[in-house]
């Protein structure tokens, strides 16, 4: 298995605390870190033929203008950059990460992570991006592109780190939330945590068999496990759960075939990363 984790980061609000969380998982995994920045196709200046129907020598000077700007803009988003990556740099280093390579790619993010994927252990993007600032209700454009396409792991950072000691596993029974378990039972990430998993809804005997056997998977590799079963509704629950009681990770299977998969992948789970206030970490 890989020992690298990749850090995406924008240089919007998330992108010290994608530091600081992927310095947490680094130091659990002794891992290794790579950091990356991509500039979109709009940055990093146009290829496309300006002239159109500006053929008149008068209008040459506005022609040499608009490339010129094009060309400047393209240096300082490099610039700019560049400066993201090597603050992202020291943080991480500065949080004990031994090793950490930055990556300046350019053009589409989704086609950048996948090139790097295959070397990856997982995934780390905060929550929202650049426009953070003036849509706070919205995810980043990029992350659900990201967690349908990744078979790796995908950590969705908060807005702020906080130490993490309780987690919450958003658990419906699925062969995707049984297989986060078999993850999380043989990942160094979740030794000493205290680890809850919850399922919400009418329980079967057939769910609570397969509670239990969760719990016993889970403490056969010395994880600390318990259950808890909820009426309602999983968006509704879960939310609440996660913000009154102290739990500071919710992980949840990413592919399952419930009402959890339409939390993750369909319209509604944006609602539901959206609304929990802690990091989210999802399975395939």
């Amino acid at each position: 298995m890989t020992d690298r984790i990749l850090a995406l980061v924008d240089g919007s609000a998330y992108s010290e605390s994608v530091c600081h969380h992927t310095a947490w998982i680094a130091a659990r995994l002794r891992a290794s870190v790579d950091v990356m920045h991509v500039l979109g196709r709009r940055e990093i200046g146009s290829t496309q033929n300006l002239s159109g129907a500006l053929t008149l020598g008068a209008r040459s000077a506005l022609l040499e203008e608009l490339a010129s700007a094009d060309e400047s803009r393209a240096r300082l988003a490099q610039a700019r950059g560049r400066a993201i990556l090597e603050d992202a740099q020291a943080i991480l280093q500065a949080k004990g990460v031994g090793q950490v390579t930055p990556h300046l790619r350019k053009g589409d993010i989704l086609e950048a992570v996948q090139e790097a994927e295959p070397d990856l252990r997982a995934i780390v993007i905060g929550k929202c991006g650049e426009g953070a600032e003036y849509a706070t209700a919205h995810l980043g454009s990029n992350l659900e592109r990201i967690v349908r396409a990744s078979k790796v792991p995908v950590f969705v950072a908060s807005r702020a780190f906080a130490p993490i000691g309780r987690v919450l596993v958003a658990f419906d029974g699925s062969a995707s939330a049984q297989k986060a378990v078999q993850r999380m039972s043989v990942s160094p990430v979740f030794q000493g945590l205290q680890i809850t998993l919850l399922y919400v809804g009418e329980p079967t005997p057939a769910l609570r068999g397969k509670l239990d056997d969760a719990v016993r998977i889970l403490g056969a590799a010395g994880l600390t496990a318990d259950t808890r079963i909820a009426p309602g509704e999983p968006e509704d629950v879960l939310q609440s759960v996660a913000s009154a009681e102290g739990f500071g990770l919710l992980v949840m299977g990413a592919y399952g075939h419930s009402r959890i998969r339409s939390l993750i992948i369909g319209s509604t789970t944006t609602t539901m990363v959206q609304a929990v206030r802690i990091p989210v970490l999802m399975y395939r």
